[in-house]
């Protein structure tokens, strides 16, 4: 029987709502990001975006969840029964990202451990390429990367053994112990970057505004597209936590509390990444632009580098730094995981704990696919798909079914409920119109990019996900629900 999960505080919702949204790509996208759309400029699109996406498109999911107290799907179902295809469409999308962000934390605990006597070498880019990540190189594929494939189901078990609790017990305790851990390592490492010598070349360039750019409608996309990820928009994990929320909970207070956190975080890391970023440039003479990087770029390749030369600080901050990325990686795999755990629950009636570990084993053995010898070639390719073609289409999909199939209008006196941050019309306005338009621009730009890069072996992976998904949402609609 499907138990009925309750938060028992407002600060447990709260963590693990931060947890979920501070991830990887807060600490090793958002600096290049900023980096390479205009600098300080960029800062102007990116305010407007969570103005006008993050913090209305939060609120809709927390209005819709807190509401509904049901499954991301059978919401959809509830809704109208003719929708609920599209929720299964969205939850094994969203499912599918959790697979391969295993993958990315088996790496980063991979370089955990060898940041201890740093076992990367000379020669990072090889070590991870030959040890960690594999390469593009598709004969690779039947050989098995071991530390990866351990990794992995080390990451499966974490993963599986905090979700697989009681709600409170599990995620929240998880929750409360983690964030203000990671919240503390980053800040020490920051404070630490901004004092390195040359810390102050990285500040400059990162900030330097190119105030032309604005008139570039691409930056402009860059900053919704930010916010979009980074924040975890659309992907039922908001709607999925504020449906355990009690009576007369905060909502709107507790969006802002949630973006404000994830915004500070990301743009502070930012200036240690770049901080670190100008040492390396005043110690080696390399100019900056050679070492901007994103991604596995950066943290498995570009950081090594760099704590190669930094002394004995460098086996101090090394560990801290991959330590950081695992707990927000942790964070934010089990709130991605939470949907599919959620919707698959009341789907078939099951318990939690079974729920958890059976999804844990299917997605243990399909995130084996990446741990082979071209796994980052794979993963790459996969995140590609789900983020250009299929989340974001889904989340304007999201904003016209819940404004117009939905009466919008009886959300707002909940969302105003207990709460001082109050909304009305423009928000009505925004979620129905503003949203949609500005998504689907996202989205189109997102298909254009990738059908023009994507050679025959991408566009085989990315049919072979599109059927795969196709399928399994119409069984899935089709099987009767046992809630």
């Amino acid at each position: 029987m499907a138990e009925k999960n309750q938060w028992n505080s407002q600060l447990s919702f709260l963590l693990a709502m931060i947890g979920a949204a501070v991830g990887l790509g807060n600490i090793w996208r958002f600096s290049y990001v900023l980096y390479s759309n205009g600098g300080g400029a960029f800062f102007i699109p990116y305010l407007v975006a969570i103005a006008i996406m993050g913090i209305p498109f939060l609120i809709l999911e927390y209005g819709i969840g807190f509401s509904f107290k049901d499954s991301f799907t059978n919401i959809f179902k509830r809704i109208n029964p003719k929708l609920e295809i599209l929720s299964w469409i969205l939850v094994l999308l969203v499912f599918f990202v959790v697979i391969y962000y295993v993958v990315i934390i088996s790496w980063d605990f991979i370089y955990l451990l060898s940041s201890f006597n740093f076992a990367w070498g000379s020669d990072p880019a090889l070590y991870f390429v030959k040890s960690v990540g594999g390469s593009s190189n598709l004969s690779n594929f039947t050989s098995i990367l071991l530390p990866t494939l351990v990794g992995v189901l080390l990451v499966w078990f974490s993963i599986w053994y905090i979700s697989h609790k009681d709600l409170n017990s599990g995620i929240g305790m998880f929750s409360k112990i983690l964030i203000p851990l990671l919240f503390v390592i980053m800040a020490f490492i920051i404070i630490y970057s901004l004092s390195l010598p040359g810390a102050g070349i990285g500040i400059a360039a990162l900030l330097n505004p190119d105030w032309f750019s604005l008139t570039n409608v691409n930056i402009w996309l860059a900053a919704f597209s930010q916010i979009v990820f980074s924040l975890s928009l659309g992907q039922a994990i908001s709607i999925s936590y504020a449906s355990y929320l009690p009576e007369k909970s905060k909502l709107s207070d507790n969006v802002l509390i949630v973006v404000a956190s994830n915004c500070l975080f990301e743009v502070f890391t930012a200036f240690g990444v770049f901080s670190v970023l100008g040492y390396m440039s005043f110690t080696s003479g390399t100019p900056i632009i050679q070492l901007v990087s994103e991604g596995t770029g950066l943290v498995f390749i570009v950081f090594p580098m760099i704590f190669n030369i930094m002394g004995p600080i460098g086996h101090i901050l090394a560990p801290l730094l991959f330590i950081a990325i695992l707990f927000a990686g942790i964070t934010s795999a089990i709130g991605i995981f939470e949907p599919m755990v959620n919707s698959t629950l009341h789907k078939f009636n099951w318990s939690r704990k079974k729920t958890v570990s059976v999804l844990s084993i299917i997605g243990c053995m399909l995130s084996l696919v990446f741990t082979t010898g071209c796994g980052s070639y794979l993963v790459e390719i996969v995140d590609s798909f789900i983020n250009a073609f299929g989340i974001i289409i889904l989340i304007a999909i999201q904003c016209i079914v819940f404004a117009w199939f939905y009466d919008i209008d009886s959300l707002i006196p909940v969302l105003n409920e207990n709460n001082k941050f109050k909304v009305g019309k423009l928000w009505k306005l925004i979620v129905k119109y503003v949203l949609p338009i500005f998504l689907i621009a996202i989205w189109a730009m997102g298909v254009y990019n990738s059908v023009f890069k994507a050679d025959s072996f991408t566009c085989m992976v990315y049919e072979i996900i599109t059927v795969v998904v196709l399928i399994f949402s119409i069984i899935l609609t089709k099987i009767n629900s046992k809630s």
